[in-house]
């Protein structure tokens, strides 16, 4: 039997008693603060339609440990902080009473999210009532079997949150240790290749975006669309948009080949990045996009990974000043030079690097998979232990019990193996 069963068998044996929210804690609005009274740094955060910090202030309204509700914008959020802050008029605050956690009702209101995401009035500014949230019925245990749950989730977070440092850590590592191979590797002072043209690996071409007026050109299409907010990864897997065979028909759009090369020459994103991919699927792209066909000779897929490792000195010397968005001269681009040495010392080359960058892809797939696991094991593992019955006896069963028991076990076991 575990710690919270005793309890809740010692102090109530007859079950827990459910209240409305409002009847357990005070729920009280923020006070709004205008942007003249906030700066960008502070001892004090303050909260209005987001978790994210509004700004800062000189003073506080509600004490550390503290949880708050945000209700307009990102309504329906749930926020604690550890902190004191300031809550403005679009921030509601958990005020408790001495027989209530107020970490408690956090980890309550956060079980009940999607009951209180259902309320949110949708308009051009969502909305959640302050009614809404005081109307949830929330069980209402002794403060000991409360302090208890608080215990073991706050403990389980902590676990989840760990599990996301040490992965990130890791995947940071190994793009880290790529990144360094691959600029060793294609080092045009290491190696013994011809020093060629950008505009000399192949043909370039360019893009354009169909009528977004005409449906058919979009609706249920099935020819990839590349735009600049596809570009991320170093091989495209597919993406967002889609266009059909009417657009490329009748908009005169270019399909290019499997194992085309695209960079990024228009957007935002050239402020710190110069975003390359390498396409394995047949594709069409837009305006802000050029793409390689290479020629005879040359692997695409060595240009792709020559271009990344080439990429912050390419954007550096190329980048266009002023203009209201980001941009590249591409007849500067086209004159930059790279090397290139014989096909098969190419191929050589792409099967190292192909080698190493699927090790990181197969992090950057395993790293959120692994964290939204361990999110659903705790989330629930949290409904379970805040959903009491008529008797007194909770949550986990003795082989739920074991399963979680076991779970910890082998996240202690890998947390010693990293060590």
């Amino acid at each position: 039997m575990s710690k919270l069963d005793e309890l809740l068998r010692e102090l109530c044996p007859d079950g827990v008693e459910y209240k409305k929210l409002v009847d357990a804690v005070s729920i009280e609005r923020g006070k709004r603060v205008v942007r003249s009274q906030l700066s960008i740094r502070g001892k004090y955060p303050v909260y209005q339609n987001s978790l994210t910090p509004l700004g800062y202030h000189t003073d506080y309204n509600y004490n550390a440990n503290t949880t708050f509700i945000i209700v307009a914008g990102a309504a329906g959020e749930i926020g604690f902080s550890d902190k004191a802050f300031w809550a403005a008029d679009d921030c509601l605050t958990v005020v408790c009473p001495e027989n209530v956690l107020n970490r408690y009702i956090y980890h309550l209101l956060l079980n009940n999210q999607n009951q209180l995401a259902s309320k949110v009035r949708k308009a051009s500014i969502p909305r959640l009532s302050k009614s809404a949230i005081e109307n949830l019925m929330i069980p209402i245990p002794p403060l000991d079997v409360q302090r208890e749950i608080v215990r073991m989730l706050d403990s389980y977070t902590e676990s989840v949150v760990e599990l996301q440092r040490q992965l990130t850590a890791e995947l940071t590592a190994r793009k880290t240790q790529y990144s360094f191979y691959r600029e060793k590797l294609l080092d045009k002072t290491e190696m013994k290749a011809l020093m060629v043209e950008i505009a000399n690996l192949g043909k370039w071409s360019g893009g354009k975006t169909p009528s977004m007026a005409e449906k058919k050109y979009w609706e249920s299409g099935t020819i990839p669309w590349v735009s600049s907010k596809d570009v991320k990864q170093p091989i495209l897997s597919d993406t967002i948009d889609h266009i059909t065979n009417a657009a490329v028909d009748e908009a005169s759009m270019t399909v290019y080949p499997a194992g085309s090369v695209a960079i990024v020459t228009r957007s935002g994103i050239l402020r710190h990045t110069f975003p390359v991919t390498y396409i394995p699927f047949e594709t069409t792209v837009n305006q802000d996009i050029k793409i390689l066909v290479t020629k005879e000779g040359i692997s695409s897929r060595y240009v792709s990974h020559a271009l990344q490792a080439y990429g912050e000195s390419i954007r550096r010397t190329t980048k266009k000043q002023g203009g209201t968005v980001d941009s590249l001269d591409f007849q500067k681009v086209l004159a930059y030079k790279i090397p290139v040495p014989p096909i098969d010392v190419q191929d050589r080359i792409v099967n190292v690097l192909d080698n190493f960058e699927k090790i990181c892809s197969d992090l950057n797939i395993g790293l959120p998979a692994e964290i939204e696991a361990r999110q659903k094991q705790y989330e629930y593992y949290r409904d379970k232990l805040l959903t009491f019955v008529e008797t007194g006896n909770t949550i986990l069963s003795r082989a739920e019990q074991s399963r979680a028991e076991q779970s910890r076990a082998e996240q202690s076991r890998a947390e010693q193996s990293t060590d």
